[in-house]
């Protein structure tokens, strides 16, 4: 399998999203289901001021995730997938859909929550170092990161693993691994600010 060595660019999801309205299965999977429930489990606190979810999709986790949330800013590139998103949380109060391109396009705030799942390998190692940047300067300093990556082949940039330990180590002046879980098929890592830890 031929990696990407570039960041994927925002045409790639959207003719992901043309040839299937959802192209990950994750309205449908075990797989995401036990993911999402897992990743929810993991939030140290349980609820947060303000959120920020990067790479929302169709919305699934953000459904899940917006309740524990007084506000959620949830972003994707693929309008398409915002679309169901929107469809899918119209009732929830206190949630922004955005269309952004990360680390290009990033919203204005302070978060005690982001959260990258899944996403952070379609970047290449200069715009993880970039992203990894931004979340620095957005984290409330006892905020908490939560990066969730399948760990299976890819021909994205990086692979789950290269993702996440780049990330930690681009934020290590900032954020203290707090917990790390691995599955047979994904890697989970929370990470607390260290005024926070």
């Amino acid at each position: 399998m031929t990696r990407h060595t570039a960041s994927l660019p925002p045409g790639y999801f959207d003719e992901r999203y043309a040839d299937d309205p959802d192209p990950w299965n994750f309205a449908e999977s075990s797989y995401e289901r036990d993911k999402y429930a897992a990743t929810l489990a993991s939030l140290p606190r349980p609820r947060y001021a303000a959120a920020l979810e990067i790479g929302c999709s169709i919305g699934v986790l953000t459904a899940a995730l917006a309740p524990r949330c007084d506000t959620l800013v949830a972003l994707d590139v693929a309008e398409a997938a915002l679309d169901q998103a929107r469809a899918r949380c119209r009732d929830l109060p206190g949630l922004r859909l955005l269309k952004a391109r990360v680390p290009g396009e990033w919203p204005e705030g302070r978060f005690d929550l982001i959260l990258l799942s899944e996403v952070v390998y379609y970047l290449d190692a200069g715009d993880v170092a970039r992203l990894a940047g931004l979340v620095r300067g957005s984290l409330r300093p006892d905020g908490d990161v939560v990066l969730v990556h399948w760990t299976g082949e890819t021909h994205y940039p990086l692979t789950g693993d290269e993702a996440a330990d780049l990330f930690i180590r681009e934020t290590r002046d900032r954020l203290a691994v707090d917990r790390q879980v691995r599955t047979e098929a994904y890697r989970l890592d929370v990470l607390r600010g260290r005024d926070g830890a």
